[in-house]
């Protein structure tokens, strides 16, 4: 016992030809002349090995087994609800399955049974298989409980209730194809679907497909899809159904004979002209929302209508058409791979699901390039079938997309200008020392984005076009005209000296509100100047004729008393042509060498 095909061929491969021993493998998409040679007896005076899966265990008897051993795995299909997908997943057997195992070694005499584990993991294997019923798609089962007049299965009694998630995913998925109305009740088309011994989906297909006169190959297509290894296991569904229809062996024979009854059940007309891409249209009745569109750029990748993204061997013919109808697909959510499918064309996809497709105006924000993405899509679920840039989108709609694409991205992005980090930084200083002002921090301005914001927008689509002093004017409308004086008074922009001239007060310099100029432009200031009505001082930076700090303070008159007989030593170096007097607190302003002073009649400025 292995746990899959794949295992099995490689342990064929391995043990190649053995001296008077056949070799035989069984698994279910093997031709059925092999299943046969398997469980027919070996001919006398020779042994027989069979590499089988689980399909050993119960379903079939071979004859003469005196010894099994058991890979104790099981690979089984589980439907992931997510993603509507069946993926193998390869497990420990069940103790039920190894116990079933190892009896096939003692139908008609004594026999062995090799299990190839220690003994003591044999009680750690799960006691049973897991019921079906919680790892199905349950679609046929609520389809016939809905006809049956029973909506919710959780008003029936069950020795393994049903999964709510799973009975809400198959209701979906019947009334995607009509089987349901909006309540749960059948529909008349789901009540015929529910009379034919198919499942909802593949019911659907061959009622749908009779309505186009496609009745004959929905009968194949459905065979092709139930019937695993019917005409190879190529994923092009085109070429199974040419090699199957070629094919003349047993198998094959019982399966047209099934198609032909089955195409029987739901007689419609024929039709005359037969499209090209018949197997895509037929899929894609069958599983609408597995139509699905290859990505830009790449062979191979595809995204399913219901968003789930699906690949092809880039080898495969099929990996170049633009459209699949997927039929059948193993694998996780993040990229499914495709067992079955059929090209489809787009011509087809629109008339099939024209109902379905969608107009939307789309207005996105491209975090990217930090600008509104406005744009007319015609969408069919996930996939995007035309998309052009939209015409005369209404400005508010722009501007409220752009204010949400910079809340997303922070302050930070937008263009500040000088005099508004300044206003800011006055701002949070004035509301720091009992200013009533509006707070003009990120968090606050964050928070009422949507109300200032605005008008800075008007006409623009990317935060780049933000004109910085229609940021500056939405900011400063935050504050009406007395908090405007206020703020002033608390913090004023910039300080005037006795010179005449007048410095920016940078506000976030370190330490507190600060100015740098000239030292001779304080020439005769005998007390520190101050703001927030004169409770704080202002930081002096003092600068040489040249802009070059020489000394900081808090504490002016305190530095003409001290620091200032060194500071005028090295400045009479330095700079003689300017004036350093011995009392500075008494001396005039001024922004002049002293020639410049005397021919300006020592006025001072």
């Amino acid at each position: 016992f292995l746990p899959g095909a794949a295992e099995i061929e490689r342990v064929y491969e391995r043990l190649g030809d053995l001296p008077g021993i056949a070799v035989h493998r069984l698994y279910g998409a093997l031709d059925a002349a092999d299943q046969r040679a398997a469980i027919q007896p070996a001919p006398a005076g020779q042994r027989k090995i069979v590499l089988a899966t689980s399909i050993a265990e119960t379903s079939l008897t071979i004859d003469g087994v005196r010894v099994v051993i058991d890979s104790g795995l099981a690979r089984r299909p589980r439907y992931e609800r997510g993603t509507g997908l069946v993926r193998l997943v390869t497990e420990r057997a069940s103790q039920a399955a190894a116990t079933q195992r190892a009896g096939r070694a003692g139908r008609t005499a004594p026999g062995t049974v090799w299990r190839l584990w220690e003994a003591a993991q044999t009680g750690g294997l799960p006691p049973f298989d897991p019921p079906e019923i919680l790892e199905s798609d349950l679609s046929g089962l609520v389809l016939d409980l809905a006809v049956w007049g029973v909506s919710n299965p959780a008003t029936l009694r069950w020795l393994d209730p049903p999964p709510p998630a799973a009975v809400a995913e198959a209701r979906d998925r019947l009334r995607l194809v009509g089987a349901l109305d909006d309540d749960g009740r059948p529909t008349a088309h789901g009540r015929l679907l529910s009379k034919l011994p198919v499942p909802p989906r593949l019911a659907h297909m061959l009622v749908s497909a009779a309505a186009h006169g496609w009745g004959i190959v929905a009968g194949e297509a459905a065979v092709l899809v139930s019937e695993r290894g019917l005409g190879g296991n190529d994923p092009d569904a085109d070429l199974r159904l040419r090699r199957w229809r070629q094919a003349r062996d047993r198998r094959s024979d019982v399966a047209r004979g099934l198609a032909g009854r089955w195409a029987k059940l739901v007689r419609g007309k024929t039709a005359a002209d037969v499209p090209d891409d018949i197997l895509g249209q037929i899929f894609a009745l069958a599983w609408p929302d597995r139509v699905a569109r290859r990505r830009t750029g790449s062979d191979g990748l595809y995204l399913m209508r219901n968003g789930r993204a699906v690949k092809l061997d880039p080898g495969s013919a099929l990996a170049t058409a633009e459209w699949l109808a997927v039929a059948e697909a193993s694998g996780g959510a993040d990229g499914a791979r495709v067992l079955l499918a059929a090209a489809i064309d787009a011509a087809s996809v629109d008339a099939l699901f024209a109902d379905a497709i969608e107009h939307r105006t789309e207005i996105r924000f491209d975090p990217a390039t930090a600008a509104v993405i406005a744009e007319d899509r015609r969408s069919l679920g996930a996939i995007t079938l035309r998309r052009q840039p939209a015409q005369s989108i209404p400005a508010e709609r722009i501007s409220a997309c752009l204010t949400g694409g910079i809340a997303a991205l922070g302050l930070g992005c937008l263009p500040w200008s000088d005099a508004t980090l300044a206003l800011r930084a006055r701002a949070a200083f004035a509301r720091a020392h009992g200013a009533d002002l509006p707070d003009l921090s990120d968090d606050a301005l964050l928070a009422a984005l949507h109300d200032w914001l605005p008008p800075a927008l008007d006409g623009i689509r990317k935060v780049s076009g933000i004109d910085p002093a229609a940021l500056h004017q939405a900011l400063e409308a935050r504050l009406d005209w007395p908090q405007r004086q206020m703020l002033d008074r608390v913090a004023p922009p910039r300080f005037a000296t006795p010179a005449g001239t007048s410095h920016a007060i940078d506000y976030a310099a370190e330490g507190g509100p600060a100015v740098s100029l000239r030292v001779q432009e304080l020439f005769g200031v005998g007390e520190h100047p101050a703001i927030a009505g004169g409770k704080v001082p202002l930081g002096l930076v003092l600068l040489s004729p040249a802009h070059r700090p020489i000394q900081t303070t808090r504490d002016l008159p305190g530095f003409w008393r001290g620091s200032w007989r060194a500071v005028q030593a090295d400045m009479k170096g330095r700079y003689p042509r300017h004036p350093w007097p011995d009392d500075p607190a008494a001396a005039s302003a001024t922004t002049r060498t002293k020639r410049a002073d005397a021919r300006a009649g020592g006025a001072g400025t």
